[in-house]
């Protein structure tokens, strides 16, 4: 009897022993959790080639700190303004000059995510990036309605003026945090002893 409880008890050891390896071996080797890791990557390897070849990398490159500095001067001005009174013609054509490079970097982004992604607006890699460009358009938008369509004081257009550089503000960070993002996945490159090899 304890012979065969023996013989039992032996044998559900060596189960036991076979099925850890197997079911860690179907831990490392699941399909479903090495998809899982490779769509948190902000791009695929097609797409981070098609970034490197767009054109429109370049002019988002090159618009992104123009906005910058256009919306630094533009800043000081609202707030001279809003501060003494004086240059409000100074303060209202740099908001007109800031939106404009707001909105050329918009257009010309959503070209660089057909470019790159294959549709124009909301891809998974900035949606949210993109739904906050949005709040940051309406308020540069409405500032413009306000300024042309002669509605409220000049105090309440600065005012939303300062509401949609605020945003703006909030909207780059995001960028800026993708743009370290994409630059922490980046491929590195290969030691020249490995491509000796392989070459």
């Amino acid at each position: 009897m304890r012979g065969a409880q023996a013989r039992s008890q032996l044998t559900e050891a060596k189960t036991g022993q076979n099925a850890l390896p197997r079911n860690t071996d179907c831990l490392i080797r699941d399909p479903k959790a090495v998809e899982t890791a490779s769509s948190k990557q902000l791009y695929t390897d097609a797409e981070r080639e098609r970034r490197d070849a767009s054109k429109w990398t370049l002019v988002q490159g090159i618009l992104a700190p123009v906005q910058f500095v256009i919306f630094l001067a533009s800043l000081g001005l609202v707030l001279r303004y809003l501060a003494t009174g004086d240059g409000m013609w100074l303060a209202d054509a740099s908001i007109v000059a800031k939106t404009l490079a707001l909105y050329t970097i918009m257009v010309t982004g959503a070209i660089w995510e057909k470019d790159v992604f294959g549709q124009y607006l909301f891809v998974p890699a900035f949606f949210w990036e993109d739904v906050f460009s949005m709040l940051v358009l309406a308020l540069h938008t409405a500032y413009l309605v306000m300024l042309f369509a002669g509605l409220g004081s000049a105090e309440h257009r600065m005012y939303i003026a300062l509401a949609a550089y605020l945003a703006y503000v909030i909207n780059a960070g995001q960028f800026l945090l993708k743009l370290r993002a994409a630059r922490l996945e980046a491929p590195k490159a290969r030691p020249t002893g490995e491509l000796a090899v392989q070459g």
